[in-house]
């Protein structure tokens, strides 16, 4: 129970009314519970859609449950992508990379990647049939959180005292099999078999990520971690409304 409140306390901003103590490598260890923080953010999406969605037109709705997720992750993610986006439009090499993600400042090229990130996003949302809208809203937060257990288990680290490095300390097989089996079994009892096209859709971006960073940086970032994180959410909202054309 401990380490599931410390991958809700990192993962969202919901208030603990409570203290309970964090060792060391305990959010490491956390992230065994992050695709099922991810199911709890998806049925507040669920809930939220179900009592707007009748009175507003669903554009709208759509644009305020993307703003929702924002909110109750403290858009952790979102600004990731936008220092990624940075670092990559930086002229020079590993050193200059890094030292434009760890700026506080988002530039230009990082404020039209965080633009286009929510907005591929919404229009993502916007093109999830209805009939697989709910399925949709508390599987993508999930999948996405699995990706980045994957993302940090095993994986070089650019920095040694960033964020990434931190959450990476306790990260193992047992808590990505634990992950995994998380979103396996949400993705097939949502979607059917069809479920696990995201699912593994969501590996491939993850390791091409990695091996992406790694090459470039020699190692992840909390930011890259972050910026994966968004691209997967991304990625599983593109791909659900294809599953009815998929024939098993």
């Amino acid at each position: 129970m401990r380490l599931l409140l410390i991958a809700f306390q990192f993962l969202t901003i919901i208030p603990l009314s409570f203290r309970f103590r964090c060792e060391k490598e305990d959010l490491g260890r956390s992230t065994l519970f992050f695709p099922i923080v991810g199911l709890a953010i998806g049925g507040l999406l669920v809930t939220c859609n179900w009592l707007i969605s009748p009175w507003i037109a669903r554009p709208l709705c759509d644009a305020l449950l993307i703003t929702l997720l924002a909110l109750i992750t403290g858009a952790l993610h979102l600004d990731g992508l936008a220092d990624v986006c940075d670092g990559l439009a930086a002229r020079g090499g590993r050193e200059r990379f890094l030292a434009v993600m760890k700026d506080s400042q988002v530039g230009a090229v990082g404020a039209v990647g965080l633009v286009l990130g929510i907005l591929l996003k919404w229009q993502a949302l916007e093109a999830v049939p209805s009939e697989l809208k709910w399925q949709a809203l508390l599987l993508f937060p999930a999948l996405a959180r699995f990706g980045q257990v994957l993302t940090m288990t095993g994986a070089r680290h650019a920095r040694q005292d960033g964020l990434g490095a931190a959450v990476a300390q306790g990260t193992g097989s047992a808590p990505l099999f634990f992950a995994f089996a998380t979103v396996a079994f949400a993705a097939f009892y949502l979607l059917g078999p069809k479920g696990f096209v995201p699912l593994i859709a969501v590996c491939l971006l993850t390791f091409a990520g990695r091996i992406f960073f790694q090459r470039k940086l020699g190692g992840l970032t909390g930011d890259t971690i972050g910026c994966i994180s968004e691209l997967n959410e991304i990625l599983v909202l593109i791909v659900i409304p294809a599953l009815p054309l998929i024939r098993f």
